[in-house]
C-alpha cells in the first residue's frame, strides 16, 4: 500500500516529510530537526541583515569610520585603517577607567561607529583588544541610559560575528538579560533585545543557557510592547530563542498565561513586519507539538493566519505564514478540516490561495506552498477532492514540468497524494481513477518519468511509485503503453542495476510485471493470450508497508 510521501505509522493519517510531519514512530523529532534546518536557512538569509546593526545614517560623529564605509571597506589597507582605529578605540575606553559619564558616552559611540560602519565589522580587532569586560562594566545598574544603549549595541554587533566572537559576549549576558526589565528605557531593552537574539541563534547550548537565566519569560514580556521596534525585536530573539531541536523553550513558552492570545492577537493586528517575527515564532511552537497547534487553533489563529497568506504579497511574511500553515496541516484531518474552514470566507479559499502562491515567480514560496497543498492532499477524501478541484492542480502541473528539481518534487509528492485513497477509507493504496487519469492526460507522466531518472534517491523512488499506479490503475492496459510511450521503460531500466537495493528491486519487479515476455501479446493475438488476473495491491516494496 502506498500514500504518497507517507511514512510507517501507527496513526491513522500519514503525511508526508520532506519538512514535517505528525505521525509515525520518530516524527516529533523528525518535525524538531525540520525546524532546525529552518532556522539555520533563515539566519543565513532573512536575518543576517538584522543581527548587524548598522550605523544610522545621520549618525556622522567619526569622520573616519564614515569615509571608509563610503569609500568601501573591500581595499585591504582601508580594512587595516578601521581595525586599527577600533583597537585604539577600544584602548580610548579603557584608558578613561572610573572616568566621567559623558566621556565614557562619547567612547563608547565612537567604538560602536566603528563596529557598525560595515557589513563586516572590525569585530576580531575588539576582541582581542579586551573590549568586552569593558562593555560588562558599561553595563552595570545606575549606568546612564545612553552608556547602556551605545555599550549594548557594541555587544549586539561583537554577538553577530563568527561563532567564536558571539561567544565571546557570554560574559555581557546576566547583565542583558537584567535589562530587559520593564522599567528600563525602551530603546535599552530592545538593543539588549536584539544582543540576546543573536547569541540565541548561534547554538542549542548557548540557548540553554539563556534559558536558564529567564532569557524566555523577559523577551516574551516584550511582545506587547506600544513600540513597535521593541516588540518587532523581542518577537525576532524570541524566535531564534525557541528553534529547538529542544522542545523544552517551546513548551515554556506556551505554558506563560497569556501568551496563546498574545500571539494571535499580535498576527491580527500587527503590520506586516511584526508579523513576520511572530510567524517565525509560531512556525517553531507548531512544528515541535500538536498540542500547541491545538491551543493556537482554539484561540482563533486561523482565520488570520489563512488571511495573511490569502491577502499578503510580503514574501518575508509568506513564508513563514506558509511554514505555519503547513505544520497545522501535517498533523491530522481534523486541523485540515479547520484551517479549510477558516478559508471559506476568503475568494478562493485556502486552496485558492495556495494556487496563487504556487504561481508566484519566487521559488521559495512555491516550494513552500506545494508542501502544504501535499498534506492536504495527503488527508481524506474530502480534501483531495478539494485541492482537486478548487484551482491547485493545474500549477503544481506546470511546476513539475518546468520548475527547479526541489520545487518539482514537492510538485510531484502533491500529485502523488491526489491519486491515492487515504488510509481511513479502508482502501489505502488503491487509486482515484478520475484523479489519475486527469494527471496523466495533463502531462504528469513526462516529469514522473523524470525523476526516475535524477539522481535523488528520493525522486527516483517517487517516479517509479506513480509509475506502477498509471501501468496497474489505468483501464485497457493503457498504462503501460503510455509509460512506453515516454521512455520510461529506458527510464527503469537505468535503475536495474542501481547500488540502492530497494531501487533496483522496484525497478526490475515493474520491468518483469509488465513488459515481460507477454507484453504486447494481447495486441497482436488477442486478450485470451493475457493472464486477466488483478492484483490490486502494491507490491511489497512499497514504502510504508503493507499490514504485518
Amino acid at each position: 500500500m502506498i500514500n504518497f510521501g507517507a511514512v510507517e505509522s501507527a496513526g491513522p493519517n500519514p503525511r508526508r516529510d520532506p519538512f514535517k510531519s505528525s505521525v509515525g514512530k520518530g516524527a516529533g523529532q523528525r518535525r524538531r530537526q525540520a525546524a532546525i534546518t529552518v532556522g539555520k536557512d533563515r539566519r543565513e538569509s532573512v536575518v543576517r541583515a538584522k543581527r548587524l546593526r548598522r550605523a544610522d545614517p545621520e549618525d556622522h560623529g567619526d569622520g573616519d569610520a564614515m569615509q571608509l564605509v563610503t569609500a568601501g571597506i573591500d581595499d585591504e589597507a582601508a580594512y587595516k585603517v578601521l581595525e586599527d582605529n577600533t583597537v585604539a578605540a577600544v584602548h580610548n575606553l579603557k584608558n578613561l577607567g572610573k572616568g566621567t559619564t559623558a566621556k565614557k558616552v562619547e567612547a563608547l559611540q565612537s567604538l560602536r561607529r566603528l563596529l557598525s560602519s560595515s557589513a563586516y565589522p572590525p569585530v576580531h580587532a575588539a576582541v582581542q583588544a579586551g573590549v568586552v569586560p569593558l562593555l560588562v562594566d558599561c553595563l552595570a545598574f545606575g549606568a546612564s541610559e545612553d552608556q547602556l544603549f551605545e555599550a549594548a549595541w557594541c555587544l549586539t554587533n561583537i554577538a553577530s560575528g563568527d561563532p567564536e566572537q558571539t561567544r565571546a559576549v557570554e560574559p555581557a549576558l546576566p547583565l542583558l538579560i537584567l535589562h530587559l526589565g520593564e522599567k528600563n528605557p525602551a530603546q535599552v531593552v530592545e538593543q539588549c533585545a536584539w544582543a540576546i537574539g543573536n547569541v540565541a541563534g548561534e547554538a542549542e547550548d548557548l540557548r540553554e543557557w539563556l534559558l536558564r537565566q529567564g532569557a524566555l519569560p523577559a523577551l516574551a514580556r516584550n511582545l506587547v510592547s506600544p513600540i513597535i521596534t521593541l516588540a518587532r525585536t523581542a518577537a525576532w530573539a524570541l524566535s531564534n530563542l525557541i528553534k529547538g531541536p529542544n522542545p523544552r523553550a517551546a513548551v515554556e513558552l506556551m505554558k506563560m498565561d497569556g501568551i496563546v492570545d498574545t500571539l494571535v492577537r499580535l498576527v491580527s493586528t500587527g503590520d506586516d513586519e511584526l508579523v513576520v517575527e511572530v510567524a517565525w515564532v509560531l512556525v517553531y511552537v507548531t512544528s515541535m507539538s500538536d498540542v500547541h497547534s491545538g491551543q493556537l487553533i482554539h484561540a482563533g489563529l486561523l482565520l488570520p493566519l489563512v488571511t495573511r497568506l490569502a491577502l499578503s504579497r510580503h514574501l518575508a511574511l509568506l513564508t513563514p505564514v506558509l511554514r505555519s500553515i503547513g505544520n497545522i496541516v501535517a498533523s491530522d484531518n481534523s486541523k485540515c478540516d479547520a484551517v479549510l474552514t477558516a478559508g471559506q470566507s476568503l475568494p478562493g479559499g485556502v486552496i485558492g490561495a495556495l494556487a496563487r502562491v504556487l504561481e508566484s515567480e519566487y521559488r521559495t514560496l512555491q516550494k513552500e506552498a506545494a508542501w502544504v497543498v501535499s498534506n492536504l492532499a495527503a488527508g481524506s477524501i474530502l480534501h483531495k477532492r478539494a485541492v482537486f478541484n478548487e484551482g491547485a492542480v493545474p500549477p503544481l502541473v506546470h511546476l513539475l514540468a518546468t520548475s527547479a528539481f526541489d520545487v518539482r518534487k514537492e510538485a510531484a509528492y502533491a500529485l502523488g497524494n491526489l491519486c491515492v485513497t487515504p488510509r481511513d477509507q479502508g482502501g489505502e493504496g488503491k487509486p482515484i481513477l478520475e484523479h489519475l487519469t486527469v494527471l496523466v492526460d495533463r502531462g504528469c507522466l513526462m516529469g514522473f518519468i523524470a525523476l526516475v531518472k535524477s539522481p535523488d534517491l528520493e525522486a527516483a523512488r517517487l517516479g517509479l511509485q506513480f509509475l506502477e499506479l498509471v501501468m496497474r490503475a489505468l483501464p485497457d492496459g493503457k498504462g503501460p503503453k503510455l509509460v512506453e510511450k515516454e521512455d520510461g521503460i529506458a527510464a527503469m531500466e537505468e535503475l536495474q542495476f542501481h547500488d540502492n537495493e530497494e531501487l533496483r528491486i522496484m525497478s526490475n519487479t515493474l520491468v518483469d510485471k509488465y513488459f515481460g515476455e507477454d507484453y504486447g501479446l494481447e495486441e497482436e493475438f488477442g486478450s485470451g493470450a493475457m493472464s486477466t488476473q488483478d492484483d490490486s495491491e502494491y507490491p511489497p516494496w512499497r514504502r510504508g508497508g503493507l499490514a504485518a
